[in-house]
């Protein structure tokens, strides 16, 4: 049974075309991923068969009677208590139950009131009273949800809580088709973990936009690409379609290939017959003049195939001539809070040349202030010999906003002009948009520029803070094997478990105002912890 078709929809906003003659069909039950390149309107999409967007031509079709439940990555603004934004679904039992409870306490030998109160009773029950408590319980502790966040006007929350407010409110009506915009933004591994059990028992349809490739690896059966030559299916989760999509790549450039040699072949063929036609006028060459017309129309008949598009490449090279001593980071009896709240209490910590260490640990630990502390300096906290220590925040910013492309990465280059545009082509920053002005630059391109600018001082020991953040998924393939790469030492803090598996030697988890150290990837971690 079909859940979601879209047949032949285009989607244009002004002059840019977003969406071109898309056809798209989801079956009921199905738990698919759409990705792509930043922009190919993945998220547009999803507006779409929320009801959020119109078409701008084509059809869309919902199966008759599906309800249907959106996750902008966009918080929503509403003027409304928490609780009652999450709750307003559960309206009809809360009354029923308040009821109940009024009757409760004023239950007398009355058959009236008796049967008033059973009535009542069964109507909560057959309407699943008693499971919505337990549900809701589960998923608010699942999130953290304490009473004072449920008791707060639903515009003071930040981004992100309001992103996992909304979230929490769709798990719990649970919709027959669920429609999810980047869900594991804001969510530390403990939420995600939490969320990915939750869709992968989900019984409905989930359709999911994330560049998490570690959830849909887990929770996904079905791989949406989206290019700028349509859309590509891959009935698999993201490892099975990174495999399928080499080796279609391969057998298309077979295709392109073997045509292109029989091309070249024909058109020797008709060089070369044409050749003797000229030789063998005025009296014997019209024979070869037709043969070569001949191939000539049957050339001009084959439909060409495309050279396939293989992914744009970033050069990036952090590596430098000067190695650090063998301790490149110490941290000695470090206690450290942030306001009035304890993060760290007398913690150690050793980080060696050549390690990868990824810092993991649930929201308000305090990661990110740890790392703030080891940049700012402490009496307890100390570098090695020889250290060029280069730092990305969570948050990119940078010193004037109003500066372009050019004009920013030139502070940093040694060369000429000309040469540094060389290198902004590397970094996909071509032509006139090398002249466009920080403030109108995407995430993804703030993170390229930063990048651009750190690699220029050639560092040996990166501090990295949600590097992946803002960042498309070819994006991120390019920053992780410049890492791997990387001959320095590297303490990075991420919720992307799929780059922490390829990229940390060490994972250092933060519990507990402690810091323990695991040898090896996330995977070595999660399997570490099992076992104690």
């Amino acid at each position: 049974m079909i859940d979601i078709n879209l047949s032949k929809v285009s989607k244009s906003y002004g002059f840019d075309k977003i969406l071109d003659n898309i056809d798209l069909t989801v079956q009921k039950g199905e738990k698919v991923a759409l990705i792509g390149a930043n922009g190919c309107g993945k998220s547009t999409i999803l507006k779409i068969v929320g009801k959020e967007e119109n078409v701008s031509s084509g059809e869309v079709s919902i199966r008759k009677g599906a309800s249907v439940g959106y996750l902008s990555q966009v918080p929503i603004e509403i003027d409304i208590k928490v609780s009652d934004y999450i709750y307003d679904t559960f309206n009809e039992l809360i009354k029923i139950k308040e009821r109940l409870e009024k009757l409760e306490n004023n239950l007398s030998s009355d058959i009236k009131v008796i049967n008033k109160y059973t009535r009542l009773q069964e109507e909560f029950i057959n309407l699943g009273g008693y499971e919505f408590e337990t549900k809701i319980s589960k998923v608010l502790a699942a999130f953290d949800i304490t009473d004072e966040m449920l008791n707060r006007n639903f515009n003071t929350l930040s981004g992100g809580e309001k992103t996992i407010c909304s979230l929490i409110k769709l798990l719990l009506i649970e919709p027959d088709i669920l429609l999810l915009d980047e869900p594991t933004n804001h969510l530390d591994i403990k939420r995600i973990e939490w969320l990915e059990r939750f869709l992968k028992g989900y019984k409905g349809t989930v359709v999911i936009v994330s560049h998490d490739r570690y959830c849909l690896d887990k929770v996904v059966n079905k791989i949406i690409l989206l290019t700028k030559r349509g859309l590509e299916i891959y009935f698999g989760n993201y490892t099975y379609f990174i495999k399928e999509s080499e080796n279609r790549l391969m057998l298309e450039f077979k295709k392109y290939k073997d045509q292109q040699k029989i091309i070249e072949a024909m058109k020797k063929s008709i060089k070369r017959l044409q050749e003797y036609g000229r030789l063998c006028s005025p009296s014997g060459g019209e024979i070869f003049f037709r043969r070569a017309a001949s191939i000539k129309k049957r050339l001009e008949k084959i439909e060409k195939i495309d050279k396939p598009e293989t992914k744009k490449k970033i050069n990036i090279d952090f590596n430098d001539d000067s190695r650090t001593g063998k301790e490149v980071l110490k941290i000695k009896k470090l206690n450290l809070s942030f306001s009035t709240k304890v993060l760290l209490e007398e913690c150690n910590l050793d980080l060696f040349y050549k390690e990868k260490v990824c810092l993991i640990g649930e929201n308000g630990t305090g990661k990110s202030t740890l790392i703030k502390e080891i940049l700012k300096g402490n009496n307890n906290i100390k570098l090695g010999s020889n250290i060029k220590l280069g730092y990305i925040p969570q948050e990119i910013i940078f010193e004037n906003n109003n500066l372009s492309i050019l004009e920013e990465s030139r502070k940093y280059f040694i060369g000429d002009e000309e040469h540094l545009r060389s290198a902004l082509f590397k970094f996909l920053f071509v032509g006139e948009n090398i002249h466009k002005k920080i403030k109108y630059l995407s995430g993804g391109e703030k993170v390229r520029l930063k990048l651009f600018c750190l690699i220029q001082n050639k560092y040996n020991f990166l501090i990295l803070d949600e590097p992946t953040n803002h960042i498309d998924m070819d994006t991120r393939e390019i920053l992780e094997n410049a890492l791997i790469d990387f001959n320095g030492t590297i303490l990075f803090v991420s919720h992307d478990r799929y780059f922490i598996n390829k990229i940390a030697t060490n994972i250092v988890e933060l519990k507990y105002k402690k810091l323990n150290k695991y040898i090896g990837n996330y995977d070595v971690y999660l399997n570490s912890i099992k076992k104690m």
